[in-house]
């Protein structure tokens, strides 16, 4: 990340607005802002192999539900936060995750310039891929300040994605009991 570039952006964006850069409260923003995408957007290159990788021998294959996982992300296309609960179902292969690990892996896409949509089957599609699970779900529920703060202006607004594969994709008893366990 080019801390320099941002902070010569956020000068020009300060300007460009008709304030002061110079002013008391702005003369560090620039610094704080870039300080502030390298945490926010830490996600960018980055998957959930590391993290998923790490699981524990298992012998029964049920249903394992982590949900109200917060989450911050940022929208791509106004760069205004959308935040909410993750909430994750999946069947093991074998293997579980430790819970921390689920948690992790929400983290690392969600941490990146984003779209709620993205991130509901970039989560699923790691719990498959990198912990081999027979079936996956994930449910996202978000409020995005985009909707809040600026154009339709309809704060409250929850907006609700959702994604199964394998198993939770195909058998409707078992997508059903993930959505009762998960709340819904």
């Amino acid at each position: 990340m080019d801390k320099k570039k941002i902070e010569q952006a956020v000068k020009m964006i300060i300007e460009a607005v008709g304030e002061d850069g110079q002013r008391e409260g702005l003369q560090e923003t620039p610094q704080r802002i870039a300080k502030m995408y390298e945490e926010i957007f830490s996600g960018l290159g980055k998957n959930a192999q590391d993290h998923l990788s790490k699981s524990f021998e298992i012998v029964d294959d049920n249903m394992v539900i982590e949900k109200d996982i917060p989450f911050h992300s940022m929208c791509e296309h106004h760069f205004l936060p959308f935040y909410g609960k993750v909430h994750i179902a999946y069947v093991p292969n074998g293997r579980v995750a430790g819970l921390s690990k689920l948690a992790r892996t929400v983290e690392v896409y969600a941490k990146k310039p984003q779209i709620q949509e993205r991130l509901t089957i970039e989560i699923v599609e790691a719990l498959m891929n990198y912990l081999d699970a027979k079936g996956a779900m994930v449910v996202i529920e978000a409020e995005h300040m985009c909707m809040n703060m600026r154009g339709i202006k309809k704060p409250g607004t929850s907006t609700v994605t959702s994604v199964a594969r394998g198993v939770l994709e195909q058998d409707d008893t078992l997508k059903q009991e993930a959505y009762r366990l998960m709340g819904f």
